[in-house]
This record gives C-alpha cells, structure tokens and sequence, in this order.
C-alpha cells in the first residue's frame, strides 16, 4: 500500500481557519446557526471548527451538535459486518435554523443523504450547507456538493482518503492511500 501525504498538519491548520473565515462571512455571529458534526469522523473537524471560531474569532454562542446517522444509511444491514451506533447530541431545537453538516471527508454523498433525513427528527432547518475537509469530486453517486470545501482530490476508486486528528490519531495529516 503506497501513502501519499495531501495536507501537512500546517496545511490543515490554515485551511481549517479559511473555512472559519468563510462560516463567519455568511452566518456572521452564529445567532441562528447550528454546527452539526456528522459521527464519526466530522466529530473531529466540527470540535476543531467550534474552538477555532471561539477562541481565534471571539464568536460566543456557537451550538455545536452530532448526528449519528448509522440507522439512517441505505446500507444498513447490508454488510457481514453489524454496523456499530455513535451517540447523537443535538441538545436544541433545529427548527427554523441554519444547519452546516460538517465531514471529513465527502465521497458517495450517501452520508449527506442520510444526515438530511436524519436530522428531520430533531425539526426543519430554515436551510442546511454542507462543509467537507476534502471533496472526492469525481465520486459522486448522488447530486451532492459542499457549499464549504478544504481541498478538492481526485482521487480514483482503488484510492482512499485518511484523515488523521491529533485529537484521535496523534497528528494532523490528511494521506492518500493506493490499495494494490
């Protein structure tokens, strides 16, 4: 298996404070909008994005939320392997507000469809966006795309992107990875 590094830690690090610049120019001061990281991976970005809009851009009344959408999936129960279920905190009401589904990583889009279902349990947003670290723009299998993005990849289907977190894996690194 051959690696290929995408982002260094630096480089996540000033596209992470890029995409807080851009969530600061269309929600100005979050009044009435909802950070929803999707489980398990948009956990990471979504936390990072939180305390980066805190600390670094003094915005104080973020509500950040996490959406499990395991049961949500169109290949639930599909696999050998059971799925495992992440814990959903969504502690306010989403009715009437601005939502940005946060991911590392958006593929298939099949996640995107299921957090939108998903999400219809906890009220209708006025709107949903959708910001993904890295866009695999050429494998779409349904008509969605980020309204926020870090990096676009091209990246064929023996390839897969990995996203690592100092949070979880230690560092910050986003690799290329070429299944032989």
């Amino acid at each position: 298996m051959s690696q290929k590094i995408l982002l260094s830690a630096k480089e996540v690090n000033i596209i992470l404070h890029r995409l807080a610049c851009q969530l600061i120019e269309n929600h100005n001061d979050f009044s009435n909008t909802i950070l929803i990281g999707i489980q398990p991976r948009g956990t990471y970005l979504a936390k990072r994005l939180a305390t980066i809009l805190e600390n670094d851009y003094k915005i104080s009344n973020i509500k950040l939320g996490f959406l499990d959408i395991t049961f949500f999936r169109d290949d639930f129960r599909r696999g050998e392997k059971p799925l495992e279920a992440n814990k959903t905190e969504i502690n306010f009401i989403v009715e009437d507000k601005k939502v940005v589904f946060i991911d590392d990583v958006l593929y298939t889009g099949r996640s995107i469809r299921s957090a939108l279902t998903a999400i219809q349990s906890f009220g209708r947003p006025a709107e949903i966006e959708l910001l993904a670290l890295i866009d695999r723009r050429f494998s779409r299998h349904l008509p969605i795309q980020p309204d926020y993005r870090g990096r676009q990849v091209d990246a064929i289907n023996n390839e897969k992107v990995v996203v690592k977190w100092h949070e979880n894996d230690g560092e910050d690194l986003v690799l290329l990875e070429e299944k032989k």
